[in-house]
């Protein structure tokens, strides 16, 4: 596969090699392909999620929502997001 780069993209690569940021300039694109994968992971993941609250409350499901419930909810998602943040900076490490 060949790729073409921007001006800027290969000034920006090769800054990253000069200043011991990376090895090579092929490990940037190869670190840039990983987190376009991992954020298309993620992004098909949260509208997974979405298909399945839309089914949920197609059927009539749900919850109920209090001061307390969004409290609680809000905790969640700060310790799940808390947990996969630290999970993507220990295997990028």
């Amino acid at each position: 596969m060949e790729i073409q780069l921007t001006p800027d993209q290969k000034a920006f690569a090769r800054h990253a090699v000069e200043t011991g940021r990376i090895d090579r300039e092929e490990d940037v694109v190869q670190e840039a392909l990983a987190l376009w994968e991992s954020r298309e992971r993620t992004r098909s993941e949260v509208l997974a999620m979405v298909d399945t609250a839309e089914a949920s409350l197609a059927r009539g499901e749900g919850r109920v929502i209090t001061e307390r419930s969004m409290s609680d909810l809000a905790n969640e998602v700060k310790r799940r997001g808390r947990g996969r943040f630290m999970a993507e900076q220990t295997a990028s490490s």
